[in-house]
């Protein structure tokens, strides 16, 4: 069994065919699908698939940096409220992304303070979105840690010591994702330096589409591309990929 642990299944891209995707992916061995949520305005259709496949996906409740602006504050509101009634496995996707915008940086630090902050008190792991942001979202977490916190560090692109930084914390997997199969990305060779047992898979679906899919839509069913490049990397077989990341995930998210 694969475990997608990030895929925005919600999103319009699969409004035409989203069953069929699901049903790729199960068909593939990618039995469960975790959802992390954007913005108030996805948490609906995320629930709604929850609701349909209730052994297959999983919601989160977060909101994303990018979607961090001038009404920031009653959309944090709206989620909390949402926290009292949504069973959800965690708090995500939360972070900072500086990559296109810099305008709302003290929101968005803000905004991630207060979502890992829930997450503590709820004994829920949380998901970063971190683009262009490792030293502001390690400064934070350096103020932030103990032993409540954990989580991913959602479509990991860091270096060799971004992955000493994380490790420090204790308590953080690495998402890998289609990124690892990119030739010039250089994750291939960063991810030597990353346990298995740190490890787990994501599409980001719509997004980042391995090879030989890449510029096209990403979706659950590629996440045994990616096991394929762990296995090549590693030396060991894809089954031992798909156990060990399975289990990882299983472990921080208590499925």
């Amino acid at each position: 069994m694969y475990i997608d642990t990030h895929t925005h299944l919600y999103s319009s891209q699969f409004d035409e065919d989203r069953i069929a995707v699901i049903q790729r992916a199960i068909k593939l061995g990618v039995e469960k699908l975790l959802l992390p949520n954007i913005d108030r305005e996805s948490v609906a259709g995320m629930l709604e698939l929850q609701k349909q496949f209730p052994l297959n996906c999983y919601p989160m409740l977060g909101l994303h940096p990018c979607s961090v602006g001038e009404y920031w504050q009653e959309d944090v509101q709206f989620l909390k409220e949402q926290l009292s009634t949504t069973k959800c496995i965690a708090i995500g996707e939360i972070g900072i992304d500086l990559y296109w915008d810099k305008t709302y940086q003290n929101e968005q630090e803000y905004a991630f303070i207060e979502q890992v902050n829930w997450a503590k008190s709820l004994n829920l792991p949380i998901v970063i979105h971190a683009r262009d942001s490792f030293p502001e979202i390690f400064r934070l977490l350096d103020e932030l840690n103990d032993e409540r916190l954990r989580g991913i560090f959602h479509c990991f692109t860091g270096n060799e010591e971004d992955v000493v930084k994380i490790r420090s914390y204790g308590g953080f997997l690495f998402g890998i994702g289609g990124v690892l199969t990119f030739k010039k990305s250089g994750l291939d060779q960063v991810v030597k330096h990353i346990t298995l047992d740190e490890i787990v898979l994501e599409t980001d679906s719509p997004y980042l589409a391995p090879i030989p899919h890449r510029g096209k839509r990403n979706e659950s069913s590629f996440i045994p591309i990616i096991a394929s490049k762990l296995s090549d990397i590693f030396e060991i077989s894809e089954k031992e990929i798909a156990r060990i990341t399975s289990e990882n995930a299983v472990k921080l998210f208590g499925l």
